[in-house]
Formats: structure tokens, C-alpha cells, sequence
């Protein structure tokens, strides 16, 4: 396949990541695997460390742009992080290129993309519509959750998933994230999706390059595409037909999850 394939699903993918803070794993992992022929665990290992470059590129741009709530993030990467490197010691003790290992993957990822194809579909049909604005006085109330414990147990199954599978810290970490910080407009909901998933995706996936997960030479060509595909898509966000695009993605996800989990 030629390179500008890659290209191009990087840049669409970058996009679309900008734009919804979804479609990192939920769109690459599936592409790399029904459009390119990569093996599940390479798929997943090198779609991590491609989201943690191309959301690291998205982040700088939100936080240039004062979006980034940084208390949220921080709370979320406390229990995601150590719940990655829980997952990762798993991994290397089974061995991620085992028959076994990449069943579990496959059908994990399958029901995660299901799940992620649900949360965006109810969110555009039946999410109400959320101020795009805040006043600065309002944004620490707002940034606070119920509990303190929330968004860390929170962070911590997404941190598992994630390492697994690579999906979900897009379309089900956005829509949790509305249940538990209700008074943030989506900018910075989404922008906090976007910068937790940051560290989340370096440390899971630079464990994956440790147990030979990543093919670096396909990780560097969709980055060629996702960088600028992230920086246009940040700068769109506020301009988006948010439910359109989510509809739309939540039937595409649907579809790659059906058919990861009849393989």
C-alpha cells in the first residue's frame, strides 16, 4: 500500500480526533487492521504511541487557546496511569503475540468500539446542547467533580482499556466526562479528553515498544498526516456540526466493531 494511504488515514484520523476528541484507537487501530493487514497487537501498540504524539500536538494547540482544564486532567491521569502500568506487566508476563492474548484483543477492542459507537450515538441523538463558552469566575467550580475519587476510578478502567485495546479515552471518556463535570462546555470537555489521554497513551504505548508491539517506520508515516490533521481539527472544533459528525462516526465504529468481534 503506497505510503500516501498512510498519509491520508493519519491526516483523517488527526481530524477527526481535533474535531470530537474522538477516533484515536476507535478509527486507527481498526483502519490498520481491516484496511492495511496489521496484526492486532502491532496495531494496538503502534496506535498508541501515534495517540500520543498526534493528541501531545492537539493539546498544545488547546492549551495555546486556554482550554485545557488542567485540575481534570490531572485527576484523571492519576488512576489511569497506574492502572496502564498494572496492564502492561500482564501483558508481558502472557506475552502480547500469543494466539490467546491477540483473541482477547481482538474481541476486547470489538466490544469497546460497540460501547464507544453507543455512548457517541446517544450523545448526538439525545445529549442536550452544551454551552460552547464559560466565564473564567465559573471554571473551578465547574472542574470540580461530585468526589475527588470519581474521575480517578474513572481514569483507572480507561487506563485499562486502553492499554488493552487502545480505545476509549475518546467517545466514552467524553461522555462520562459530561456526567461528571456537567457545568464544562464541551470545548474544554473535549479538550480535556484530548490532553489526559497524552501521558496515558506515552506510557502504555512506549510498554508496548518494550515488549516489541510498535512498527516504528508505519508509526512515523501516519504521524506525517496526523499532526496536521489534529492542528486543523482543534481549530474547527468550535465550528463543527457536532452531532452530525458523531452520528455519522458512531455508525462507522458500529460496523469495525461488529466485524472485529466475528473473527
Amino acid at each position: 500500500m503506497p505510503d500516501f494511504a498512510l498519509i491520508f488515514a493519519g491526516f483523517f484520523v488527526g481530524l477527526v480526533v481535533g474535531l470530537t476528541g474522538v477516533g484515536g484507537g476507535s478509527l486507527m487501530t481498526p483502519i490498520l487492521i481491516f484496511f492495511f493487514g496489521v496484526k492486532p497487537y502491532l496495531a494496538v501498540g503502534t496506535d498508541l504511541l501515534f495517540a500520543a504524539v498526534t493528541k501531545a500536538g492537539g493539546t498544545v494547540s488547546l492549551a495555546r487557546q486556554r482550554l485545557v482544564p488542567w485540575r481534570v486532567v490531572g485527576l484523571l491521569s492519576a488512576g489511569s496511569l497506574p492502572a496502564a502500568l498494572i496492564t502492561l506487566s500482564a501483558l508481558r508476563h502472557l506475552g502480547p503475540e500469543t494466539e490467546g492474548v491477540q483473541a482477547i484483543m481482538t474481541h476486547t477492542l470489538g466490544i469497546a468500539l460497540l460501547l464507544t459507537a453507543a455512548a457517541m450515538f446517544y450523545k448526538a441523538a439525545r445529549g442536550k446542547v452544551l454551552p460552547r463558552t464559560l466565564n473564567p469566575d465559573d471554571l473551578d467550580s465547574a472542574s470540580r467533580a461530585l468526589h475527588w475519587s470519581l474521575p480517578v476510578l474513572f481514569g483507572a478502567v480507561i487506563g485499562t482499556l486502553v492499554t488493552l485495546t487502545s480505545v476509549g479515552a475518546g467517545a466514552i471518556g467524553v461522555s462520562v466526562l459530561l456526567l461528571l463535570f456537567p457545568l464544562l462546555p464541551l470545548p474544554r470537555i473535549v479538550a480535556a479528553d484530548i490532553a489526559y489521554a497524552v501521558p496515558l497513551t506515552l506510557v502504555a504505548g512506549l510498554g508496548h515498544a518494550s515488549l516489541g508491539s510498535v512498527d516504528w517506520p508505519l508509526l512515523g508515516t501516519l504521524l506525517v498526516g496526523s499532526l496536521p490533521g489534529i492542528w486543523l481539527g482543534t481549530r474547527l472544533m468550535r465550528h463543527t456540526p457536532e452531532r452530525v459528525v458523531r452520528s455519522l462516526l458512531s455508525l462507522l465504529l458500529a460496523y469495525a466493531g461488529t466485524k472485529l468481534i466475528s473473527l
